[in-house]
């Protein structure tokens, strides 16, 4: 007894026909671009705030919790109010906040819910251009993305 094989012609048929229509006409973002462009909207308003100098509305990336990390400078502080006080410290004027912006951004998403953000930071402030290095780790929580451990590296 022999079983009827599909022609070679079919084959391709079928195949071509489940590839067919353009990935991007008329169908929704992937998750991963849509988790890619929510993050880096996250960074982009963190330096809209910073740019208008209200450190306070530049933590709303970060997640408000004791167990938020912050590595920088070889200090590691922990939690949301202690990370805010460093910056309000470390940046207590406009003129040490300089303009912020963020580069060559790269989202790598570990799963639904969590994510990788890698780039370059730089400030321009009147007497200097410190720059460096970020790794953000994101987690998705109340339908919102947000930073639970930073860790930021300057290139000076």
């Amino acid at each position: 007894m022999s079983l009827a094989r599909p022609a070679p012609l079919l084959a391709v048929i079928l195949f071509a026909a489940g590839c067919a229509g353009s990935p991007n006409a008329g169908s929704p973002a992937s998750p991963m671009e849509s988790a890619s462009t929510s993050i880096e909207a996250v960074v982009r308003a963190q330096a809209e705030a910073w740019n208008r100098g209200d450190i306070e509305n530049f933590m709303q990336g970060y997640w408000p919790s004791p167990e938020l990390r912050f590595a920088s400078g070889g200090t590691v502080t922990r939690g949301f109010e202690q990370t805010l006080d460093r910056y309000e410290t470390r940046y207590a004027s406009r003129e040490a906040m300089g303009k912020l912006s963020f580069s060559e951004l790269e989202t790598v998403q570990l799963s639904e819910d969590a994510a990788v953000l890698h780039g370059r930071w730089q400030l321009q402030r009147t007497s200097d251009a410190p720059s460096g290095l970020l790794t953000l780790v994101f987690r998705k929580m109340d339908g919102e993305w947000q930073i639970i451990s930073d860790t930021t590296t300057s290139a000076d």
